[in-house]
């Protein structure tokens, strides 16, 4: 059975304090979703709104619970990179820093 690690931003804004009043502004006018594949997934945390439903999976094919933000980098996500974020939830795939992406990332499934 394939366990997913839901995250939200609210619970990562404990850890940084790099969201504001802008971040709310940035919210209200739908930005376009940036392309995260490659980076940390506290950039994930640290690019949207807090209220944003951010679901992360592990696409390892080990199926583990993504605890600590700073361990995993991000393989995969929907939705697109450039595509208008109204209140839609995020799927990210992600493995641990020092592992290779797998060749088919998928965020779900």
């Amino acid at each position: 059975m394939k366990r997913a690690a839901t995250v939200t931003a609210g619970i990562v804004l404990a850890l940084t304090a790099s969201m504001g009043a802008a971040s709310a502004a940035v919210a209200e006018s739908g930005p376009p979703m940036p392309d995260f594949k490659g980076r940390g997934l506290m950039s994930v945390f640290n690019n949207l709104d807090y209220r944003t439903h951010v679901e992360v999976r592990d696409v390892s094919g080990t199926h583990r619970n993504v605890l600590w933000p700073f361990s995993w980098k991000v393989c995969s996500q929907s939705p697109a990179a450039g595509t208008k974020l109204d209140d839609q939830s995020v799927s990210i795939g992600v493995v641990k820093t020092d592992e290779k992406c797998p060749k088919k990332a998928a965020p779900t499934g």
